[in-house]
């Protein structure tokens, strides 16, 4: 009896010492999430440890292609030096005498149309257009009184005329009625043209009040600031102590083009249209596409030249009024002639392959696997293709550049 009493008691301590599952699988859930976070980011950090070692060692992949020399390439048939000069550029100034009160632009200023740049004292213009101004009104007073002792006088002829076949009138009354009617008749469109008069005096006040204001006769940049505050301003020639003095000189720059001289024994081979290349004397390295607007049908007999104008087909903020330029016109072979011609030193390149860099437009092309930038100037578009200058013809450009692609870059090509 006592055996299996010890038996029990036996077993009753060993199910006290038995782990239960469950008690078991919580102890070790947070051990095992710690075991699994600690393997995501061993892969994490064997994930960017391999791109970083792929990238410096293959590089970034990307994409190339060939720049290409134009077709048909240009050849130069005559040189010429000029400037540039602006087709629309004015000298603005008051159309009256007067003194600058103030004045509402700085040199280099875009101004628009009709933006007011100057106002002139208008003291006495203001006293006229006021003094015009009550005439006008005591004239139309007066005609309203004209008109008034009419409508009285001809109520009084009718009213004698009804009278005078019940002779209750004389006919000498009925006769100074007729006149009195006719007399103010008379007085009314006299006064008319007397309210006209006014007006049209009035009108002309208000134009010389309007003419102390200068406008902006077009949109442009303000190139030069002559008169200052406190100046007599005259838009006749000097005399009497005026001086004829500009207010300010615009230039629609829009309107640039170059003036050339060529000497007339070589005027035979310039044509209207004809392509050509304009290099300014301040970017030796920057060749803008031009052509040819006309030729000035006389000659310069003290220089022995006939001038050109040539149109400037690329538009920037370098190009200023007075540069020096030397044009080079050229002649293409056969059909290659065309107005689009490529300039001297340029090369077509993919469109994508040109990005922007701060200011700058930027090529990357690759040399011993890097990449290397270059600022280029950038011409005519065609299609899919960009002329530009900076690079040689034959380098291997890169298309679609990424955004984080720098010069000494290490790439791959991706095969295509």
């Amino acid at each position: 009896m006592s055996d299996h009493v010890d038996s029990n008691n036996n077993h009753q301590l060993l199910g006290q010492l038995k782990i239960d599952r469950s008690q078991r699988e919580a102890v070790n859930a947070p051990r095992t999430l710690w075991i699994a976070l600690g393997a995501l980011l061993v892969l994490v950090l064997l994930g960017a440890a391999g791109y970083f070692y792929f990238t410096r060692t293959h590089g970034i992949t990307v994409k190339t292609a060939i720049a290409q020399a134009p077709a048909g390439a240009s050849s130069a048939v005559l040189q010429a030096s000029g400037y540039v000069t602006a087709e629309r550029e004015a000298t603005v100034s008051a159309e009256i005498a007067g003194m600058l009160t103030h004045v509402y632009f700085q040199e280099g200023q875009f101004v628009h149309r009709g933006q007011v740049l100057a106002k002139l004292d208008d003291k006495a213009t203001r006293a006229a257009l006021e003094q015009a101004e009550a005439q006008s009104q005591a004239a139309a007073a007066q005609l309203r009184q004209y008109q008034v002792q009419w409508a009285e006088a001809r109520r009084d002829l009718a009213r004698d005329q009804a009278l005078i076949g019940q002779h209750l009138v004389s006919v000498q009354a009925l006769q100074q009625a007729q006149t009195q009617a006719a007399a103010l008749a008379a007085e009314v469109l006299t006064q008319r043209r007397n309210v006209a008069v006014a007006r049209a005096a009035q009108r002309a006040a208000q134009v010389q009040e309007d003419y102390t204001v200068v406008h902006a006769p077009f949109s442009g940049v303000v190139v030069d600031k002559p008169a200052q505050v406190g100046e007599m301003i005259s838009p006749f020639f000097g005399g009497g102590g005026f001086t004829q003095t500009g207010i300010a000189t615009i230039v629609d720059m829009n309107s640039l083009e170059v003036d050339v001289d060529v000497n007339e024994a070589y005027i035979d081979r310039v044509r209207a249209g004809q392509p050509a290349v304009a290099v300014l004397d301040a970017y030796p390295d920057w060749r803008i596409p031009a052509h040819v607007i006309a030729i000035v049908p006389t000659a310069d007999k003290s220089k022995a030249t006939v001038r050109v104008r040539v149109a400037l087909e690329s538009k920037d903020r370098r190009i200023l009024p007075q540069m020096g330029v030397r044009v080079s016109f050229l002649q293409r072979n056969g059909a290659a002639a065309a107005h689009s011609a490529v300039p001297p030193g340029m090369v077509w390149v993919p469109a994508s392959s040109v990005v922007h860099r701060g200011t700058r437009s930027v090529v990357f092309t690759l040399k011993d696997k890097k990449a290397q930038a270059h600022t280029v100037n950038v011409g005519l578009q065609r299609g899919d293709l960009k002329a530009v200058g900076g690079i040689a013809a034959g380098s291997e450009v890169v298309r679609d550049p990424p955004a984080n692609l720098a010069s000494g870059d290490r790439v791959s090509i991706q095969q295509e």
